[in-house]
């Protein structure tokens, strides 16, 4: 049964999306590197219908699609030691940052890029105030260059701009629907929790997220929403409160 425009009320006011690169990444090709402009549209009417609906929404955007900094780390011998991989990594954010800036305002959808990594002249420099002003004024905020340094995950860069900007909820759009007890890929027998406390992820050793991220969002206290963004109308649902995906909460 479809849902109705009341079923995709808001839940929540403020929230924090972490994104993959590859949610941009072409998926007619085999190797799934680069942009897809078709993926960058659907992600964007996605995002698009959210902020039309009144919510205040952030994204941290990765860069997997287009580089990862452990390519050049991992076995062997390399001349390109990991905090320069990082940092081209976290340019590859930018790059899909500027992509999907660009797809949404040719929806007339109102952005703000703004990069941990200074670079004046395609984005501005992330503040946190004006971040949240811009949140203020219904403009999405889009997240790049994770957090500016070396040696630090996307995921961490999301939990810390979520307590930063008092994000209501932390949404983790993956490729699976939420978090297993065992990798759904490789055990068909694998359950899958519809919610979950920050202590029971630390007792049954889940990986929800990596663990300076997660402690973050313990921490402070902040829901963790892992989902998979490809479902139709996905990230409506979600910021609804519809029961998709795994909640971890206190």
């Amino acid at each position: 049964m479809p849902d109705t425009a009341g079923s995709l009320d808001p839940k929540y006011k403020r929230v924090l999306l972490k994104l993959s690169g590859e949610a941009l990444a072409p998926t007619t090709t085999g190797n799934k590197i680069g942009i897809g402009l078709d993926e960058t549209k659907a992600i964007a009417e996605q995002l698009a219908r959210v902020v039309q609906r009144g919510v205040q929404l952030a994204v941290v955007i990765g860069g997997g699609n287009l580089l990862r900094g452990e390519q050049f780390t991992a076995g062997g011998e390399t001349k390109i030691k990991p905090a320069t991989a990082d940092y081209m990594g976290m340019l590859a954010t930018v790059m899909n940052g500027l992509a999907l800036q660009d797809t949404l305002e040719a929806m007339g959808i109102e952005t703000r890029l703004q990069s941990a990594v200074r670079m004046e002249t395609v984005a501005e420099p992330y503040i946190r105030r004006r971040a949240i002003r811009h949140l203020e004024k219904g403009r999405i905020v889009i997240l790049a260059g994770g957090t500016g340094n070396p040696f630090v995950t996307t995921d961490t860069a999301a939990a810390l701009r979520g307590r930063e900007l008092h994000a209501d909820v932390l949404l983790k759009a993956t490729k699976v629907d939420g978090v297993y007890d065992d990798d759904p890929a490789k055990n068909v027998y694998a359950v899958k929790f519809k919610t979950l406390t920050f202590d029971q992820v630390i007792q049954k050793q889940l990986r929800v997220m990596d663990i300076g991220a997660f402690e973050m969002c313990r921490q402070a206290s902040l829901p963790i929403l892992v989902f998979d963004f490809k479902q139709e109308n996905a990230l409506e649902k979600a910021i609804a409160g519809h029961p998709i995906g795994t909640l971890v909460s206190g």
